[in-house]
């Protein structure tokens, strides 16, 4: 089975990427399930229901989030019954929307997708990441030994942690987060797929996808300023792909997937 998971994808541009790219490359790869992280993809900070269903209809089988997942208030009732959208799952309890889904990829096998958010210069109003993903596990295992987890986390050193803590109990763990792709894509030793970052679906010609003039200016100044999406330039999706054995669940292959619009 063939897993594509693509990096966060950063307003307009990212959306125009996808919409563009991701049908050549599932044909192109005889990809069975799409994951791709949305948090970023209305203007920059959440998701609506109408980009989401675009990014649904473009190939995206599930999407998950992040620490920005609610920042569009009109959502929190699309997120709370939509079953194709994850919000980390260390969330509050109460908080809306689902930390994991089971999803029956086009290879007739079911994906369960865990969605979790990093602690580390995060925030503190999340729960513990590491006792999220055994609660997960333990719900999803019985139904699926398919399992991928996006950590959306900020530190390099909290995801790779993390991928040793699920090592041989999930699929693959890929963070996200950060927006720039890193270079340490692996076979963890017993057989989960690991990468720090898959990097971002959107404008390169940027600050992680704000215009980088606007951002020069508050660092120099420190001055208040209002960031805005980057211009549609130098637009890449970035993803990865994921061979999987479907039987075992264990990760066979894992290899970055950059794509210029």
């Amino acid at each position: 089975m063939n897993l594509l998971f693509v990096g966060d994808i950063f307003g307009n541009p990212g959306r125009g990427a996808v919409r563009k790219l991701l049908p050549g490359l599932r044909r192109e790869h005889e990809v069975d399930i799409v994951v791709a992280n949305c948090e970023n993809a209305a203007g920059g900070k959440g998701v609506t229901e109408k980009i989401a269903r675009d990014m649904f209809s473009a190939g995206c089988d599930v999407l998950t989030g992040g620490n920005h997942i609610y920042a569009q208030r009109e959502s929190m009732d699309f997120i709370e019954r939509e079953e194709r959208l994850v919000r980390p799952m260390n969330y509050p309890p109460g908080a809306p929307g689902r930390g994991y889904v089971l999803h029956q990829s086009a290879a007739g096998f079911p994906l369960g997708v865990v969605n979790l958010c990093g602690r580390a210069f995060m925030g503190p109003h999340y729960d513990d990441p590491f006792r999220a993903a055994d609660d997960a596990i333990e719900a999803l295992r019985p139904l699926t030994p398919l399992i991928v987890v996006d950590f959306h986390a900020e530190t390099t050193s909290e995801k790779i942690a993390m991928g040793w803590y699920l090592d041989g109990r999930v699929t693959a763990l890929v963070g996200t987060h950060t927006h720039i792709p890193t270079a340490d894509e692996r076979l963890l030793h017993q057989g989960t797929a690991y990468i720090t970052d898959v990097g971002m679906t959107g404008p390169y010609d940027s600050v992680i996808g704000m215009d980088k003039d606007i951002v020069l200016e508050g660092l120099r100044t420190q001055r208040p300023k209002r960031y805005e999406v980057a211009a549609a330039r130098e637009v890449a999706l970035c993803a990865v792909l994921i061979t999987v054995e479907a039987e075992s669940g264990r990760a066979e292959s894992i290899r970055r997937i950059r794509v210029e619009l």
